[in-house]
């Protein structure tokens, strides 16, 4: 593996929340972008262990949250470094997070939710075998935004 999974510390929490900036429309991913969120992502009673630090060659590289939403069903979140984004890592990265859930979680399905804009990485999602399930309106980041629910059968 070229991915180290742990338990986001704190600290780790704080560097992602205060120093990763996305440039044009995905600064949508900011974590300062929604206040609820940003609160979320730094309480660590509310982290709990469900979420991990992503490193790669001992620097923080990635992250990504995971919850049991029905059955064997495991809902993810996935954050990469800035910096990485846009760079051909993300299929790599994001084969061996589903390795990582399959292996800790034994899941039947994984899910993710992803922002209709984001088609570098809805492209990514299908290459790897998620299939679109849904599109919905949230609102979030002090507006109105459509997403796209997407399942992988594990």
């Amino acid at each position: 593996m070229l991915y180290r999974f742990t338990i986001m510390t704190q600290e780790q929490a704080e560097d992602i929340a205060f120093n990763w900036h996305y440039d044009g429309d995905y600064s949508f991913y900011d974590m300062e972008a929604d206040k609820e969120d940003l609160d979320e992502f730094l309480d660590p009673e509310q982290r709990g262990d469900s979420t991990f630090a992503v490193t790669k060659e001992n620097e923080l590289a990635a992250f990504f949250s995971i919850s049991e939403t029905a059955g064997r069903t495991f809902e993810i979140g996935l954050g990469m470094r800035p910096d990485l984004t846009g760079q051909g890592s993300g299929m790599e990265f994001l084969k061996e997070v589903l390795s990582f859930v399959e292996l800790t979680y034994k899941p039947e399905k994984i899910t993710l939710a992803v922002a209709t804009f984001n088609q570098r990485a809805i492209k990514v999602y299908r290459k790897v075998g998620f299939t679109d399930v849904e599109t919905f309106i949230q609102n979030t980041n002090g507006s109105t935004f459509k997403f796209l629910k997407m399942v992988y059968e594990c």
